[in-house]
């Protein structure tokens, strides 16, 4: 049978064809059939490739008989035809070249049928039920439309045991939930809403505004509520690549990267998917591959090590229930294991802070790498969306979360680490390296800040959320880097607002969605610039020389604190340089893109952080070029604004 209503039927042999044929056009549709990432890269074994075809093909049939047929009746029909040929293949008398392709694989790794008859029960769903009541609704779903695939590989990889299983189950339910948030407008057109009701309801929205393409805030804290959840799944999955064989390993983390690429690129267009489909170009698909083969030959976390099964890492959730896991740093592998805990926290977030953290010594790295984890944990505890129908409920809850870190962090200080499995570590590192614990405090109140929505009146007033948000991350970063200097702890603390400074600027737009304006309210007031101004996401003249005279400020910070990287220790300057001259580039490149930070993120490409790293790694640097060369024409407020000067 050939259902004309699917296209790529009209490329596929006749049935009974041989299994050279088969499997040329189960090569064919792997290669040529669009996906946000290839089936497999070039890295995976050749001996397994064809095998991966094999399974994709089947997938993508029975994916494209379920969606791509408008008739759900006539879905269903075809569905049962597909299990039809499914069965005739478990009885070796093979006749779709799907399946005569397949039965070559089924045979060779001795797949069960479970998996691929999970994928049609999900199919068939897909034709009678579009509203999902719960959560746990959808995961349910989940687990019959995107979990036999993740089982369907590891069978392929020659792993049948049930905690890899278990991870990979995590992994596939994040790309699917990824999927889902990716292309809602999609699925809108389908008639389908795969965002769970009472998650709507929580946000005060309904189906019917969905169905009408309501955009407001309600709709992106509820963006950020879903992606938030999709994240921490992705976590409890991301063992099991350094579970597997490092010829496998690739391809099971590119999988991961690209699913959490898809969640950034919603947060990168506002979480506005009701409008626009975001999608991932060859450039970002180009710097996940780097990142993965990155993690291949920088320095491991582990010291080479590699457990066969890790434990699941533990997401910052913000009821921050207590770690079982969390033991005493009295043993030595109960500390290395709190230890693998904060790399692992790090290296998913793969910020700029992690990749310059290989450019110091062992015992250094992982110390950044613990306060690193602390500080991401707190910080997801504000930002984290959560259940509650109301906003105020909401805000006392990451009240409550704050002050649960509190609690901890002071238990950590007085020797009990029990609370968290990266507190261990933590602990360890705040003593080795004499960090004072006000600095964490005075943190976790820059994180309280962001649950009042106040705006700030001076730049005095930013100021101070500033250095309780960034300026202490410099102020712990220097203790571990070495200094003797008393004049680096200012130094640390400018250089850290220098950061944050470009980090507002560059994330207008996407705090504008969640209701958060950085900029001093003076400042708006001097240019003649309004909020709803720089919510229509244009840039006027006067939003123009509103960021101008911002990133001149921050330049300001810039040029202090960068006499810092003279005066710590010789061992951690390259480390820091790289981190200035990133950040730079970043504001460099805004300047250069005439403040325009409303069009698409700013960011810089993988070869420009690539460069500055190999330049860091192999001593082609000095102190007088860490600050990027700025564009001379736009050095400045201009025009008939010249001589107004940041203070």
């Amino acid at each position: 049978m050939r259902p004309p209503e699917i296209a790529i039927a009209a490329s596929a042999p006749l049935p009974g064809c041989s299994v050279a044929d088969a499997e040329r056009y189960t090569h064919w549709l792997a290669t040529h059939h669009y996906e946000n990432f290839h089936v497999v890269s070039w890295m995976l074994p050749r001996q397994l490739r064809r095998h991966f075809y094999n399974v994709y093909a089947y997938c993508r049939w029975a994916d494209d008989l379920g969606d791509e047929v408008a008739d759900p009746a006539r879905a269903l029909e075809l569905l049962d035809w597909w299990e039809h040929e499914l069965n005739l293949c478990y009885e070796r008398r093979p006749s779709h070249p799907v399946f005569v392709a397949l039965a070559q694989t089924i045979l060779e790794f001795d797949i069960p049928a479970e998996p691929f008859r999970d994928l049609l029960t999900a199919f068939r769903q897909d034709q009678t039920l579009h509203r999902y009541a719960t959560w746990q609704d959808l995961l349910q779903y989940c687990r019959y439309s995107a979990n036999p695939v993740g089982r369907l590989v590891l069978y392929l990889c020659g792993y049948r045991d049930s905690e890899r299983q278990r991870l990979s189950d995590a992994t596939c339910t994040a790309l699917q939930l990824a999927n889902f948030w990716q292309d809602v407008s999609r699925d809108l057109e389908k008639g389908r809403i795969y965002i769970p009701m009472d998650a709507l309801a929580r946000h005060g929205l309904q189906a019917s505004d969905i169905e009408s393409r309501v955009f407001d805030e309600r709709y992106a804290a509820l963006m950020r509520e879903l992606i938030a959840r999709t994240r921490e799944l992705f976590t409890e999955g991301w063992p099991l690549a350094a579970s597997v064989d490092s010829r496998l390993r690739l391809d099971i983390e590119l999988f991961s990267r690209g699913g959490q690429a898809v969640l950034d690129a919603i947060e990168s267009i506002g979480y506005n998917t009701l409008a626009k489909r975001p999608s991932i170009g060859g450039a970002k698909r180009a710097i996940l591959l780097g990142r993965a083969l990155a993690s291949r030959v920088l320095p491991p976390g582990n010291s080479g090590k590699v457990s066969s099964i890790e434990e699941k890492p533990r997401i910052a959730n913000p009821s921050i229930k207590p770690a079982s896991s969390a033991v005493q740093p009295t043993n030595g592998s109960a500390l290395e294991h709190s230890y693998d805990q904060c790399r692992r926290v790090a290296r998913n977030a793969a910020s700029n802070f992690y990749y310059a953290f290989y450019m110091l010594p062992r015992p250094k790295r992982d110390a950044l790498c613990a306060i690193y984890a602390f500080m991401r944990l707190v910080d997801d505890a504000s930002d984290s969306p959560l259940p509650p129908a109301d906003a105020t409920g909401e805000c006392a809850l990451k009240r409550a979360a704050l002050s649960r870190w509190r609690v901890l962090l002071d238990e950590c200080v007085a020797g009990n680490t029990s609370g968290h499995a990266i507190l261990p570590a933590f602990a360890d590192a705040i003593r080795r390296y004499r960090i004072p614990p006000r600095y964490f405090h005075d943190l976790i109140s820059g994180a309280e800040m962001d649950l009042v929505d106040t705006p700030y009146p001076t730049f005095e007033a930013l100021q101070e959320y500033c250095y309780r948000v960034a300026g202490t991350v410099g102020l712990t970063c220097i203790h571990v880097f070495g200094f003797e200097d008393p004049h680096a702890l200012e130094l640390a603390q400018k250089l850290g607002i220098a950061f944050q400074l470009t980090n507002i600027l560059r994330d207008i737009p996407s705090d504008l969605a969640i209701g958060r304006v950085y900029l001093p309210a003076e400042d708006l007031s001097r240019f003649g610039c309004s909020v709803a101004e720089l919510k229509r996401g244009l840039v006027t003249a006067s939003v123009r020389e509103l960021l101008r005279f911002e990133a001149e400020r921050a330049w300001r910070f810039y040029g202090e604190g960068s006499r810092l990287i003279g005066r710590v220790d010789a061992d951690s300057r390259a480390a820091l340089w790289a981190l200035v001259r990133i950040y730079s580039s970043l504001l460099a490149r805004i300047e250069d893109l005439d403040c325009d930070v409303f069009s698409a993120r700013v960011r810089l490409g993988a070869a420009e952080k690539a460069s500055i790293l190999v330049r860091a790694r192999f001593g082609w640097w000095s102190e007088a070029d860490v600050l990027e060369e700025r564009n001379r024409d736009r050095r400045r407020p201009g025009g008939a604004l010249l001589g107004r000067r940041a203070s």
